[in-house]
């Protein structure tokens, strides 16, 4: 392809602010400012600040970052700003460094060892399940949240020490998600800033790592293989020099495996059931198949394969509810969609865009698991829940076992039903949050 236009030559999204850039406009409209910019071009002009990035809207180019010219993109300025907290784990760091951390956690991720974590992702569900008594109202998201966290935590730690960082997970991890967005969107002066926001992330980012340290001494402290991630990633050894891994490298995976774990599997769940109690033929639909298969008993790894209609609505509620935002920046020179991209240029995505477009999903608002019936066929790059090409989360199959697995487990027990009048609103940050999400557990059958 013969590179036609310039960055020059590419159309700047309108709502830019002096000195701020799109920086407002990003955060005070989220999903509407980056579903807005397709029609405008397969390239879009954006301002972090007085810092020019590049949104790609179409599949075909994100298809181009993400997997048929992935080498010559690096992680971009949005995960710059993350980096000095969350650390240079395989989310944050880029090239060979990259590819060496991730061959050492990828079997922590393999499918026999996610088999292994099935029965404890279902006990953990049940337990949660068995707390609530018929009439409850029960905050939903928070429920999910704190499950995703134990399950995470249970799956990385095999320890009493793993036990206590789950509990300053479950109070510390929302307030990094949330505010790390902020932080990352901003320019790079708002960081340091002596602002309640600032203080509130400074010290949960601390208090983390603090009590994730203290997990890595205990288990370098004992020997063998416990059956969690953490143990794993103490013997992992580099085929190349047999390294293992320094305490700063397991701090900054173990971070980024809390982080990841938890946002997106307790999202999706709480978001599952919110949009499951509003179509009932969904939940009639999904509670068959629950019945059939299950028949009453727990759910087991063999059993994932065999709920395809939930499979469905997993796939759905990824589609609806996926991270709003995701950056890149061209290591080389690279010839993008007809537009030559010098070395240095940031570049952005929006998979919730994407997700949204009408070109790819017909009347993309409505919640229609059927659309996911055999058959259907997407452009590479229209479909992201979890990113593309040798940066695909490497939890997916992980996060997509738990979020069957939890779904089925509390499924096969409750209905969740809307409080009469309570309409949920979507907060965004890195990703869609309902508001509040108060539900009413009654019994099935």
């Amino acid at each position: 392809m013969h590179a036609t236009a310039t960055l020059d030559q590419v159309p700047v999204a309108p709502g830019r602010w002096p000195v701020l850039g799109h920086t407002m406009s990003l955060l005070r409209r989220r999903f509407g400012f980056t579903s807005s910019l397709a029609p405008l071009g397969d390239l879009v002009k954006v301002y972090l600040g007085p810092l020019p990035t590049y949104v790609a809207t179409s599949p075909d180019l994100v298809h181009q970052v993400l997997v048929t010219d992935a080498r010559k993109f690096d992680k971009g300025v949005m995960f710059d700003r993350f980096r000095p907290f969350f650390g240079n784990g395989i989310a944050m760091s880029n090239g060979t460094f990259h590819d060496t951390q991730r061959r050492l956690v990828q079997p922590a991720f393999h499918v026999n060892r996610i088999a292994g974590y099935t029965p404890m992702m279902a006990r953990t569900a049940a337990d949660l399940a068995g707390s609530w008594r018929a009439g409850q109202v029960v905050a939903v998201d928070q429920a999910m949240q704190q499950l995703s966290v134990v399950v995470v935590g249970r799956t990385l730690f095999a320890t009493e020490l793993g036990e206590t960082l789950i509990a300053e997970a479950q109070r510390f991890m929302p307030v990094v998600i949330r505010q790390g967005m902020i932080r990352a969107l901003s320019p790079g002066f708002v960081a340091r800033l002596p602002i309640p926001g600032n203080r509130r992330f400074d010290e949960a980012i601390s208090r983390l790592r603090g009590s994730v340290q203290d997990v890595i001494d205990e288990g370098r402290g004992t020997a063998g293989d416990r059956g969690d991630v953490l143990s794993m990633l103490l013997s992992a050894k580099d085929d190349d020099t047999g390294a293992g891994m320094t305490d700063e490298q397991l701090n900054d995976e173990v971070v980024t495996l809390l982080t990841g774990g938890i946002e997106t599997t307790g999202l999706a769940l709480s978001w599952l059931f919110h949009e499951v109690a509003r179509h009932p033929d969904v939940e009639r639909r999904w509670h068959q198949e629950l019945d059939e298969v299950l028949a009453g008993r727990a759910v087991t790894h063999a059993d994932v394969p065999n709920l395809p209609y939930t499979a469905r609505v997993v796939r759905e509620v990824l589609r609806r509810y996926p991270i709003w935002l995701l950056m890149r920046r061209a290591n080389t020179e690279v010839v993008l969609g007809g537009t030559r991209v010098p070395a240095g240029t940031e570049i952005s995505f929006s998979p919730h865009a994407l997700h949204h477009d009408p070109r790819f999903f017909a009347d993309p608002g409505r919640f229609d698991p059927d659309r996911w019936a055999p058959g259907k066929v997407l452009p590479p790059g229209a479909y992201l829940p979890f990113g593309d090409g040798n940066r695909r989360c490497i939890g997916n199959h992980f996060a997509l076992t738990e979020i069957a697995v939890a779904a089925a487990t509390i499924g096969s027990r409750w209905r969740l039903v809307p409080l009469p009048g309570k309409k949920v609103r979507v907060k965004v940050t890195g990703a869609a949050y309902p508001d509040r999400l108060p539900m009413t557990v009654v019994p099935r059958g």
